[in-house]
């Protein structure tokens, strides 16, 4: 790929104070059109090509789009999901079931730790009905949907905070994690490779760690989605986790596959409601 020689007085603003208002409107260009070319971008800014490779690489680092040769798009893809409001709306009735599922799990006066995945964000709005609980979580809007509600002890987790995933990373979140102790943790991942769970960030991949470092039980939520999907860092092997939930649609030799693994699996909606301890599901 060929890059135009660095910036100079005629692209001022390419480390400047003007650099976040263009990456704002590349953000906002690439998800309405979808796919923009980089040739455009710099001509619409007046800046360098090699300017507007640094805010694509700034803006999918954040989530917000996917660079590809020539461009970035917003369309998802095997190793791109989306943005947090694509991702609300993917597989809504699969994450509705792991999430029932999951409910089952949570007794009285449990302290449950969810992640900034939009399948946990479908079993935090069951939670209040299994009250009293205490929930930790640095998703944003796992926050907005517990806030106000009876029986919920809400402890949200500060940072950085990253408007794709509508979430709190980073150095701060990992330190607030690791004050804390949760009984359970129930969390998703972007994808599932050889029994081994990755993800598309470094920043969402520290987090997690924390998070299951902190709790008692950890317990992996599914979609069949996430075994047809690649991711870059990995997270860690789906043995790790006390019970891995995964919907009716995943394949049953998938399904055999990760139990001959030694994953403890329960498929939600055939195998009855889960229970601890897990071992019964493998």
């Amino acid at each position: 790929m060929t890059h135009d020689t660095p910036p100079s007085t005629t692209d001022p603003d390419a480390d400047g104070g003007n650099a976040r208002r263009r990456r704002e409107a590349i953000r906002q260009r690439v998800i309405d059109e979808r796919f923009v070319r980089i040739k455009d971008l710099a001509a619409a800014h007046g800046v360098s090509t090699m300017t507007i490779h640094r805010d694509l690489d700034d803006l999918q680092t954040t989530g917000w789009l996917r660079k590809v040769r020539g461009g970035a798009t917003a369309e998802p893809s095997a190793s791109y999901h989306g943005d947090v409001r694509h991702r609300r709306q993917a597989m809504a009735d699969e994450k509705r079931a792991l999430a029932e599922a999951a409910a089952h799990l949570v007794g009285v006066g449990a302290t449950v730790m969810i992640d900034e995945s939009t399948t946990a964000l479908e079993l935090a709005r069951l939670l209040p009905a299994r009250g009293p609980v205490t929930v930790i979580t640095n998703f944003l809007a796992a926050v907005n949907a517990l806030t106000g509600e009876s029986g919920v002890d809400l402890i949200a987790l500060g940072g950085a905070y990253y408007p794709a995933y509508d979430a709190f990373l980073g150095l701060r979140t990992t330190e607030a994690i690791r004050s804390l102790r949760a009984d359970m943790l129930f969390m998703s991942t972007t994808a599932i490779t050889n029994g081994q769970c990755y993800h598309q960030s470094q920043e969402t991949v520290a987090v997690k760690r924390a998070l299951m470092e902190s709790a008692d039980r950890r317990v992996l939520l599914a979609d069949h989605s996430k075994f047809t999907k690649n991711g870059l860092f990995q997270l860690a092997p789906l043995t790790d986790f006390d019970l891995v939930v995964v919907d009716a649609a995943t394949p049953e030799a998938e399904v055999a596959a990760q139990r001959s693994r030694g994953v403890r699996l329960h498929v939600a909606g055939t195998d009855g409601m889960p229970s601890w301890p897990p071992s019964a599901e493998r």
